[in-house]
């Protein structure tokens, strides 16, 4: 863990909630000075200093230590460290929402000794002192920018530490790894160096499969943070925004008879049962000499290429044109559903001949109009991103980026420590490749964070958290 600076000893203050008119603000103060900035800004209505009670509540009135002039009314809350957040001692002022009053208390908050925090320095100290680790702290983030109930679940639980858990349990067990390889180095008497080897095996191999997991909680993340990219394509006037506003649940997409409606691609976010799904409505695909509505189409196939999940529409009241087949033969069939659509003015033998080519385990049949099978939709594209996409929904946690890419590093540092140990190599290479894992697990919860990594992680973080 990275040792604390001259900085991280300085009292710090922030504004804790969201700028904007509301009716309760809170400025927030950490660090050992806390208590003398509250004792320096808080008076009674007598005037008389507000002598600040452990875990508990008062009220006060915040002055301008220069002037001496009342700024607001406040609740003032003390926690001592090192029963607090950050660790540090705490004080909040919970003052009236809005701009003047609480940039006025934070302004006599450094006037009385504190100094502007860093973004992310509340949650970095909490982490420096040893309140959580780094995978916490991650999550904070997580847990802020939850798009739904699902993802802000699962990062309550991270922040709780769950994944923590799971990866300091992997570590014991590599250390009491280590240690039985390194009583049989040191110590061959005691053992039998093939039945050590195959003990290393064993163990490798089953922690491996427990990495996978974690691994595989990564793309559950990554899906959480930032939605499935999902385009709906089509040639012009098969539905395509009429289903756009239809799963949105209102008119977000202009809709009329005139082929060739939408020029641009249209981008839109959707809870679909946990699930955050960022839809792209996408201009119709067809030849056309428009010069604004190429540039449509053009962006119409770069979506495609690039959506994780496609919805290929079809008018399923009319024969298929070629158009509709150009497009089925450019969309991958492994990333697609085939979407018959406006089945309310029945439905065309040819058009269902086509969709249940392109989709032997079946076609969805909508009307976008008259929101009819779109219950059946949200089933196929919820099996689809399960079974498909291979995105384990019913996981407990979520690994980031960075947290992956080390997972995946100590996977392969004990891959090294089986097939060494299997190839009958000396057990010195196997222990080399054990320290090498287990330092790679740490790093992902933080154990053997450097400065840089820290200051990089906590810069995405909001001022005063």
């Amino acid at each position: 863990m990275a040792s604390r600076t001259v900085e991280q000893e300085d009292t710090i203050a922030a504004i804790a909630t969201a700028v904007g008119e509301a009716s309760v603000a809170i400025v927030r103060v950490s660090g050992r000075g806390a208590r003398d900035v509250g004792e320096r800004l808080v008076r009674s209505k007598r005037g008389l200093p507000v002598k600040l009670r452990e875990r508990g509540m008062r009220y006060g009135q915040v002055i301008n230590p220069k002037s001496g002039d009342v700024i607001d009314e406040a609740i003032v809350l003390w926690m001592p460290g090192p029963h607090s957040y950050t660790g540090e001692d705490v004080l909040e002022l919970q003052v009236h929402g809005g701009t003047y009053a609480v940039e006025e208390v934070l302004s006599a908050c450094l006037e009385a000794g504190a100094r502007m925090a860093e973004p992310g320095e509340f949650t970095k100290r909490a982490f420096l002192n040893g309140r959580i680790d780094l995978s916490q702290a991650e999550a904070v983030i997580d847990l802020i920018r939850a798009k739904t109930a699902f993802a802000g679940k699962l990062a309550e639980r991270q922040v709780r530490g769950r994944f923590g858990e799971a990866v300091r349990a992997l570590r014991r067990r590599l250390l009491e790894l280590e240690a039985h390889v390194e009583v049989t180095i040191d110590y061959p008497e005691h053992d039998v160096e093939d039945v050590a080897c195959d003990h290393v095996v064993s163990v490798c191999e089953g922690m491996m499969g427990e990495i996978d997991a974690l691994i595989r909680s990564a793309e559950l993340g990554r899906v959480l943070r930032d939605g499935v990219a999902t385009a709906i394509v089509g040639r012009p006037n098969v539905g395509k925004s009429s289903l756009l506003n239809a799963l949105v649940e209102r008119d977000r997409a202009i809709v009329t008879d005139l082929p060739g409606t939408t020029r641009d691609v249209l981008e839109e976010y959707i809870n679909l049962r946990g699930i955050p799904l960022r839809l792209i409505d996408t201009a119709g695909i067809r030849e056309t000499e428009d010069v604004v509505e190429r540039i449509g189409v053009a962006r119409s196939h770069e979506s495609m290429q690039k959506a994780e999940l496609v919805l290929l529409v079809l008018d399923g009241s009319e024969p298929p044109s070629p158009e509709d087949e150009a497009i089925a033969r450019e969309s991958d069939g492994s990333r697609r559903i085939v979407v018959l659509n406006k089945i309310d003015r029945g439905i065309h033998a040819e058009a269902a001949r086509l969709a249940d080519e392109l989709a032997p385990e079946g076609a969805v049949r909508v009307s976008a109009r008259e929101g009819t099978g779109l219950d059946t939709l949200r089933d196929a594209i919820v099996n689809k991103i399960r079974r498909d996409l291979a995105i384990d929904l019913d996981a407990s946690y979520m690994a980031n980026h960075r947290q992956k890419r080390l997972l995946e590093e100590a996977k392969e540092d004990l891959r090294t420590a089986r097939d060494a140990a299997r190839a009958g190599a000396t057990l010195d290479l196997v222990a080399v490749a054990l320290q090498s894992a287990y330092g790679k697990l740490g790093e992902t919860i933080g154990e053997e964070a450097g400065e840089d990594l820290l200051n990089e992680i906590f810069s995405r973080f909001c001022l005063g958290k």
